[in-house]
């Protein structure tokens, strides 16, 4: 096991909870025991998700607002750069919510399979969908009051706070890029090495998801054995993948329009960090391989693509986002739960921000999640739904993160005319708009 990859061992942990759960269902008591002794493994592993997600944002977002200080120099760039990237990210999420609620994929659980999840996890949806009742009831203007913590420490006591955490992350590296840089270098020295230090907890949660993933899945299928959850799985895929491949044409219209450059230039140009993206799920691990083909082979010059990049790989995840969106609908679907509009708003502007504060690093779209659920009174165990596929569609939403990446810097280098001709030989002309 030490030798594969940890996607793989996600599958074979995916495969053999299944197996197991198949098993204990076919025999008197097996449901009870899969319950008590390995069911409380699966919660240990989602605990620990929900457990970092308020250190993730503080360290990501206070990191990532605190290293635009170039900022000042570069202010109208950087400026472009931010605005284009929250925009796009509003693009995925909007596509997701749209998706999800024209397919529906959670509304092919039957309504006896939907019972059985919601008696499993009824104390958590109850609580939710009061939450969620309450929340149709507030004035317009709540959701901007809410947004404001009154007291940080007991807006970080609680996941479905998480607005008002990001709300204080963004305010509090807003305030070290304003203060001088003798005063503000020790502060954000810690919050860089702080960062460090939860991104390697997540790469520590993440070498138990194998094990989490088999706990998860088995409890779900004593627990709901109906083969339309799986159905219903394989529909929320779906929806999740033509999401993604909606963005691309997004990104590949975009750059047509603004730019003058043909998708064939494009696509062959960033296709080799595609590949990285989807085997790594990383947009930091790719990040070299993204500069230099946005560098050499499409010709932004690379003022931009060292500025813009770095940038994106810390606060562009569309593919995540979008992934996000679909996926809190989906889970709200299955336990029969009827978002309102301006919750789905709430989705919206969660997904946006938390995608900020989103690592570059695989599993951590996961750990945003956690967020979006909680801040849209979604029932966090409903991770244990989608956990199981959530490492082939990692790789496949890395693969739009970086795309968009790639996508802004050829926006922000044209209208800063940066933008020329690829610096390798031999590029068929063709690939230019006359």
């Amino acid at each position: 096991m030490k030798k594969l990859a940890l996607h793989w061992k996600i599958l074979i942990g995916m495969a053999l909870g299944v197996l197991l759960g198949i098993l204990m269902s076919s025999f008197e008591g097996g449901k009870e025991i899969v319950q008590d002794w390995v069911k409380p493994f699966g919660t240990i592993f989602i605990n620990s998700l929900k457990l970092i997600a308020v250190p993730l944002i503080l360290g990501s977002l206070i990191k990532g607002v605190s290293d635009l200080k170039d900022i000042s120099k570069l202010s109208k760039m950087g400026g472009k750069t931010v605005l284009i990237y929250i925009l796009t990210t509003l693009v995925a999420v909007s596509i997701g919510l749209i998706l999800v609620n024209v397919v529906k994929p959670g509304n092919s659980i039957t309504e006896k399979t939907r019972t059985e999840l919601v008696g499993n996890y009824s104390g958590n949806t109850q609580k939710y969908k009061d939450q969620a009742a309450s929340q149709k009831e507030s004035g317009p203007l709540q959701a901007l009051v809410d947004l404001v913590p009154n007291n940080i420490i007991g807006a970080a006591g609680e996941n479905k706070n998480m607005l008002q955490v990001i709300f204080f992350a963004i305010f509090f590296g807003i305030g070290l890029i304003l203060i001088p840089e003798s005063k503000s270098k020790p502060v954000k020295d810690f919050f860089d090495g702080f960062n460090e230090v939860i991104l390697k907890m997540i790469d520590l949660i993440m070498l138990a998801a194998p094990y989490g993933v088999f706990a998860l899945l088995a409890a779900l299928i004593v627990e709901s054995p109906s083969t339309d959850l799986f159905k219903a799985l394989g529909w929320y895929a779906m929806t999740v993948l033509f999401g993604l491949l909606l963005m691309i044409i997004f990104y590949i219209v975009l750059v047509y329009i603004f730019t003058g450059k043909k998708p064939k230039f494009f696509m062959n140009g960033i296709s080799p960090a595609q590949l990285l993206a989807f085997s790594t799920s990383s947009s930091a691990a790719t990040l070299p391989v993204t500069m230099e083909r946005v560098h050499e082979h499409l010709g932004v010059e690379e003022e931009v693509s060292s500025f813009v990049l770095p940038i994106g790989a810390t606060i562009n995840m569309d593919g995540t986002s979008l992934y996000q969106a679909v996926a809190a609908v989906f889970i709200a679907q299955a336990f029969g739960m009827d978002l309102s509009f301006g919750v789905q708003l709430g989705i919206v502007a969660t997904a946006t921000l938390a995608s900020i504060g989103s690592a570059a690093v695989p599993g951590a779209g996961m750990v945003m999640l956690v967020i979006v659920l909680a801040q849209a009174g979604i029932p966090e165990a409903g991770l244990a739904l989608i956990f199981a596929i959530d490492r082939p569609l990692d790789m496949c939403r890395t693969v739009v993160n970086v795309t968009g990446d790639a996508t802004v810097s050829m926006l922000v280098a044209k209208t800063e005319g940066k933008l020329g001709e690829p610096h390798v030989k031999n590029w068929d002309d063709d690939y230019k708009v006359s």
